[in-house]
């Protein structure tokens, strides 16, 4: 069964874009994971469509990601196939003040590509690690901006296997949601609209963003970006902070003492330490405060 999966997936995307018993590790910016049964890249949309029509009408679970930024994978790994859109799908294009974006495209490309063509308004997500498919899904957002502000548009591969362009209100983008998130859609493409600015400001301001995450952010260490979404009304930070939280530490895995919203790998921590540190974080927060921690960070595979 599996050499025959293999076999039509390589039909597919082609031999050198399929890999058995892949560590996800290698796929994850905790740099935490077990094996996927099968990871597979596909170069194209129709590649895209072809894989995901093959595994649905096999039976196969499958799961779509970018570059793993936003993910965090069991250590017993993923059962089925894991799809991944990233460098093969990463195509940027500009054309005026639009930017048209492949969801394989990192964020950082991106703003490259939009501070070279002086184009103003995605500074904000520069420094987001992650892909245009990802911030679209998620609606990311930073330092006052979010995608909902700039997207025009993206064109989504959707539950029939059909694609569909989707007009900004049309995707129903809320704070780290959207229906793409909801509906299981798959981002393919986004359309940005940006303003002709003045190269020298943009990169001012990119540069001071950055300046800002260097002081704030544990970058040094592996980790998945925020790990808990803003509560209405609070910040998750100060209250793991607040309820005597920071540098806490689950094995390998620590509440970062520069900035409590952030779950690091300090080395060697496992899937199951950032798991059990992550539930007791949410239950003496809710302990403390009532408040209860919803995570950003997105489990992929079997926990206990």
């Amino acid at each position: 069964m599996e050499q025959a999966v293999y076999r039509q997936l390589c039909g597919i995307v082609g031999e050198a874009s399929v890999h058995l018993g892949e560590p996800m590790k290698k796929h994850t910016t905790f740099r935490i994971g077990g094996e996927a049964e099968y990871f597979v890249q596909p170069h194209t949309k129709e590649e895209l469509k072809e894989t995901v029509e093959f595994l649905r009408d096999g039976g196969i679970p499958w799961h779509v990601i970018g570059n793993g930024s936003n993910l965090l994978v069991s250590d017993r790994g993923v059962r089925g196939a894991v799809i991944q859109l990233f460098k093969n799908f990463s195509d940027v294009s500009v054309e005026g003040s639009t930017i048209r974006a492949q969801a394989g495209a990192i964020n950082s490309l991106v703003a490259r590509r939009a501070l070279d063509a002086s184009l103003a308004g995605f500074e904000f997500a520069a420094g987001i690690p992650g892909t245009i498919g990802g911030a679209v899904v998620m609606n990311a957002g930073a330092y006052g901006g979010e995608m909902k502000d700039i997207l025009i548009q993206a064109e989504v591969l959707d539950e029939s296997g059909q694609f569909r362009i989707l007009k900004n209100e049309e995707l129903e983008l809320g704070y780290r949601t959207s229906i793409a998130a909801r509906r299981g859609y798959i981002v393919v493409e986004a359309a940005l609209s940006l303003k002709h600015g003045v190269r020298e400001q943009i990169a001012a301001r990119m540069e001071e963003l950055k300046e800002k995450r260097i002081a704030k952010q544990p970058l040094e260490y592996p980790s998945a970006g925020s790990t808990f979404k803003r509560p209405q009304g609070y910040f998750a930070g100060k209250l793991i902070m607040d309820a005597g939280l920071a540098g806490y530490a689950v094995g390998g895995a620590q509440v970062s003492e520069k900035h409590c919203g952030f779950v690091i790998n300090r080395g060697g921590a496992t899937a199951a330490d950032v798991d059990a540190l992550m539930r007791e974080v949410q239950r003496r927060v809710y302990e403390k405060f009532q408040v209860e921690l919803e995570p950003e960070v997105k489990r992929l595979g079997e926990f206990t």
